[in-house]
């Protein structure tokens, strides 16, 4: 066997110039019996800590690098031997990224100067400053190239690099590298410039480079032009190199000196400034000391303190915690709402440095789910702000930091079945409508999946039988999981104490202001290098903006963290499932458990977020639950060992936690064993990681008195439970946020619905439902008014004025120049306005359709003709017949049609209305009427269709909510009656349905067997 090792490999992290995952290059080099393997990426080290892990669990040793784009545009392969390289490396790519439009990298000239220490550099195969000039005959550029290279790294650590792909011209410009490498008296070492792991992925890899450079197939004219780009053994090399069989075995000799190893450990964090000179650990105790006391904490909570603080200290975490705290201290002193979420609420320090809004004591929730000393895993701590002044929060950090110590996560953003489809089938030529119809209608998300897609099939045809979309979808499931571009993580910042290029290479964002390092979290963990997830939740903004408008109307705000969370009446309306609009529980499905839950604290609202996900309903946990809490199921627990644990969830597995107080109270493991058991449930690898714990766990259970075959019984349990379950203290935080929404929209349901107007998108309704839901709360919503409304939707009397904002195409410098006219003097009539003021006349006509000129006394008919004279060129000669034509009036129906097409919403009568005198002498049932219909009875129904959902555990079932005038309807539809009629239900939006009824406690849902358009024609035919 000849000893070769590939120096010079890509993987797909290689942004669309390689076509094989890490895993696949380390599968195949574990196959070619290779010991060590080179990743050097473009630019980039994306794929390090990654490649590292799955390398070294393999086997092979991992040789980090990157190939680095120089001044002149010349490629330069560049292997890491030590840290010192790594920095150098690093701090390279970093200068090379910030040197270049995004997406781009150049090192500029100079850029290796001072930076090669630690580091072994290869001349760059065919686009290396030197093969490039020995291909045009150019010796002496040659030469000096070399020369300025060897005084840049030394004799020891430059090496020609040759390659071999049976090009016409690669046999003389070997053999004349050879000869000059002989004369300046450096090595040689052969390279395959990998793109891929396996010879047949050259095909993928033509379409990335066609997609890079946005062209075809058929156009591109320089692709790599063969398939000899992929991981070869020496045995395929050794004809090639028959003459030079020592730059084979070089590889060798470089491999042996590339040492380096990504750190793993806890990467060095800032020193935050205390008062006095106390030690980060001394001012840590003195602030939760000092808070607990504030808060008459009882005794038994200072031992907790003691026991979290020891921990954090051992895990040199301290200044971490400070640096969090003083982001949540900067952002209450600007009156920016924050909290936090996760698992940080598992821990009693984070609620008293004001990070996490829940007490662990009293929720009995597990700090090891968070941090604990069995697990030598970085945590992070995620915490929710204002969305619209969290910009303000990461600026504070750069500000405080530096941009040099601190920068954004990045995200890898891959190739899902709808990017696939549509890059690869512009790489093939295929026409862009056809594959703009594909994608609109794709129902799958992954792209190696495509094959089972129905609605792919039903776009194409029998087309996809045929030769092309079978060579598609053959590249649609290789490309699954390559990198298709960077992204910015939503929230997640890294803070270091050192420079962050000597550890990770940063990057510009796309965002202004802001810097990206080219790990994701992930990598980030993998490396030990700890992140704060400032994210941006518009629900705090809504709820900022609603405490401002009671402010604004009473004169006082309302402290939301003094309430008590006991109130009957906010408990009440989330029992009935009058949720819209409230975080977390407005969904349908939401709306459906709650009535059978009947929540009156935070424990079970606690248990309502969390179950309706899709681990526990696939699971079956979901339904379990519902029925012991309905009295359906008795409440039983397994082994009496399991009450403890279990008491509050009735008997079933619903937080991660569990797992750890199981494993506690049952098998007696530390609460740091059993975190470590919860996640080697969840882990890729689990076989691994569980079989040690598994012994134990038996033993321990054992020693407590349980028969083994009990055991192993609970441990499968738990096993089967990791997969789907959710964290208690990240529902914790979102049960606080829960209660303080529905208590809004309980005592000040004006500032409520305002404020969620003023900030969509967000949550699950849209707007027009929202307005639906505020009328039925007794809450009048005004329309667009040309001399009343502002840009946002405000206060009118006691109730809601609607913004400009709705109007379309209408931005907020339009409604300003608007506001400004009228403060001298309300607009009078149309001429008034249109000399006053200066918009398009799109805008003009959709203010006429939103009726926000109605006041005027005349038709939008007439105000519309008046516009089109107005806008003529001749407009002094036009303006005397600009008085009423005696055009027909717009009716009811068409108002309200007219103002939806232009604000989304309507102020008049809900659609239905329009219908409801055919649909009572059709006997068509009113959502109210319907709930009071027994089971079992057929019945009709109507409605505007508001939401659609066929989630992936509800197997092949779909679930369609009507609304009427009323309020809501159910539909449930078998997948056979589905099929039969959907083609109805996608193509209308009021939908009349025949069914039978079927009720879950106080939930009333349709099984339906029947659907029809929706029209008045066909309400006098159906029977």
């Amino acid at each position: 066997m000849i000893d070769y090792i590939e120096l010079h490999a890509r993987s797909n992290r290689s942004i669309l110039n390689a076509s094989s995952s890490a895993e696949d290059l380390v599968k195949r080099a574990v196959e070619l019996h290779m010991t060590c393997l080179g990743l050097v990426n473009d630019n980039v080290v994306y794929d390090a800590p990654h490649f590292v892990r799955i390398a070294q669990k393999a086997g092979i040793k991992p040789i980090l690098g990157a190939e680095l784009t120089l001044h002149d545009h010349s490629c330069l392969t560049l292997l890491v031997k030590n840290e010192q390289g790594w920095r150098n490396l690093s701090a390279m790519i970093s200068v090379a990224q910030h040197n270049a439009p995004k997406g781009e990298s150049l090192l500029p000239e100079g850029g290796l100067e001072g930076h090669t220490d630690g580091l072994i550099a290869l001349s760059g195969g065919q686009l290396g400053r030197i093969s490039s000039a020995v291909l045009h005959g150019n010796y002496q550029a040659a030469v000096s190239a070399a020369n300025e290279f060897i005084r840049l790294f030394g004799k020891d650590h430059f090496w020609f690099e040759l390659q071999h792909h049976l090009h016409p011209k690669d046999n003389q410009l070997v053999a004349d590298l050879v000869d000059l490498a002989g004369q300046i008296g450096i090595g040689v070492v052969a390279t395959n410039n990998v793109h891929y792991a396996v010879r047949d992925r050259h095909k993928l890899h033509d379409v990335l480079r066609c997609i890079h450079y946005k062209t075809t197939l058929d156009e591109a004219t320089q692709l790599n032009s063969n398939s000899e780009y992929y991981l070869k053994a020496g045995e395929d090399l050794a004809p090639l190199f028959r003459a030079y069989p020592h730059a084979l075995s070089n590889t060798r000799s470089i491999a042996e000196q590339c040492n380096f190893e990504l750190p793993n450990g806890l990467q060095e964090l800032p020193i935050f400034p205390t008062p006095e000179q106390m030690s980060a650990d001394e001012y840590l105790r003195q602030l939760c000391v000092t808070q607990a006391a504030h808060l008459q904490l009882p005794t038994n909570a200072y031992d907790q303190i003691d026991y979290e603080l020891r921990v954090i200290r051992e895990s040199g975490l301290s200044n971490y915690f400070l640096i969090v705290w003083d982001i949540v201290r900067f952002a209450r002193e600007q009156d920016i709402m924050c909290q936090g979420r996760g698992s940080a609420a598992n821990s009693l320090v984070a609620y008293l440095l004001g990070i996490s809004p829940v007490n662990p004591l009293a929720h009995d929730l597990v700090f090891e789910r968070f941090l604990s000393s069995e697990r030598q895993v970085v945590p992070d701590i995620d915490i929710d702000f204002d969305g619209d002044r969290r910009e303000e929060v990461i600026q504070y950090v750069y500000q405080r930091y530096g941009l040099d110590y601190a920068a954004m996560a990045c995200t890898f953003v891959t190739f899902h079945a709808k990017s696939a489809i549509r890059d690869i089938g512009k790489a093939l030529g295929l026409p862009i409508d056809l594959l703009g119809h594909i994608t609109s209608t794709l129902d799958t998300y992954h792209a190696d999946i495509l094959r089972e897609s129905a609605s792919l099939q039903e776009a194409i045809g029998n087309r996809i039988g045929s030769q092309t979309w079978q060579h598609i979808l053959d590249l649609c499931e290789q490309v699954e999981g390559a990198l298709h571009y960077l992204g910015i993580h939503n929230g997640g910042m890294v803070i270091t104490g050192a420079l962050i290029s000597d550890r990770v290479p940063t990057e510009p964002a796309r965002m202004i202001d802001r810097y990206v390092v080219q790990w994701d979290k992930d990598g980030l963990a993998d490396v030990g290098m700890v992140k704060v997830d400032i994210l941006g939740l518009m629900t705090l903004t809504a709820i900022t903006d609603a405490l401002k408008i009671i402010e604004q109307r009473t004169g006082h705000r309302p402290v939301l963290s003094t309430l008590n969370f006991d109130d009957p009446l906010v408990y009440d309306m989330i029992c009935v499932g009058d949720t819209v609009g409230i975080f977390q529980v407005e969904s349908r499905a939401q709306a459906q458990i709650l009535p059978r839950l009947k929540p009156r604290d935070l424990d079970t609202l606690k248990i309502c977020i969390s179950i309706i996900r899709p681990g526990p309903v696939g699971g079956g946990m979901a339904k379990e639950y519902v029925f012991r809490s309905e009295g359906v199921k008795p409440v039983i627990y397994f082994h009496p060992l399991l009450e403890g644990p279990l008491k509050k969830t009735l008997g079933v597995l619903i937080f991660q936690e569990d797992c750890i107080r199981i494993a506690h109270d049952f098998a007696s493991f530390t609460p740091g064993q059993g975190e470590l058991l919860r996640r080697a449930f969840g882990a890729k690898d689990a076989h691994k990681k569980i079989e040690s714990l598994h012994q134990a766990f038996i033993e321990g259970a054992v020693a407590k008195g349980v028969d083994i075959e009990t055991a192993e019984t609970v441990f499968d349990m738990l096993r089967a439970f990791g997969h789907y379950s959710f964290s208690e203290a990240h529902a914790a935080s979102f049960a606080t946020l829960v209660y303080y929404v529905a208590w809004l929209k309980r005592y000040h349901p004006q500032a409520f619905y305002i404020a969620l107007l003023n900030n969509q998108p967000m949550g699950f309704w849209t707007p027009a439902i929202l307005v639906e839901d505020a009328r039925q709360h007794n809450i009048p919503i005004y329309g667009v008014d040309i001399n009343k409304s502002e840009y946002r939707c405000t206060v009118k009397w006691e109730g809601i004025q609607l913004g400009f904002n709705y109007v379309q195409q209408l931005g907020e410098a339009d409604a300003d120049q608007i506001i400004q006219a009228r403060e001298q003097q309300p607009f009078v009539n149309l001429e008034d306005y249109y000399r006053r003021v200066q918009l398009s006349r799109q805008v003009n006509e959709n203010l006429i359709a939103a009726g926000a000129m109605d006041a005027w006394d005349q038709s939008r008919r007439d105000l519309l003709w008046a516009l089109g004279l107005l806008d003529k060129p001749d407009k002094l000669a036009l303006r005397r017949q600009t008085k009423p034509t005696g055009l027909p009036q717009l009716t009811t129906a068409e108002k309200a049609q007219m103002e939806y097409r232009v604000t989304h919403v309507s102020t008049g009568p809900h659609p239905m209305a329009f219908y409801r005198t055919l649909l009572n002498k059709h006997g068509t049932l009113t959502s109210q009427r319907l709930n009071r219909y027994p089971e079992g009875r057929r019945v009709w129904v109507a409605g505007q269709i508001v939401v659609h959902q066929s989630p992936p555990t509800a197997k092949g079932f779909h679930f369609i909510t009507l609304r009427d005038e009323r309020g809501f309807i159910n539909l449930i539809l078998k997948p056979k009656v589905y099929a039969q009629f959907r083609h109805i239900i996608q193509g209308t939006s009021l939908l009349l349905a025949k069914g039978k009824v079927q009720r879950q406690g106080a939930v009333t849902n349709l099984i339906v067997e029947k659907c029809v358009l929706l029209n008045e024609q066909i309400l006098t035919i159906i029977p």
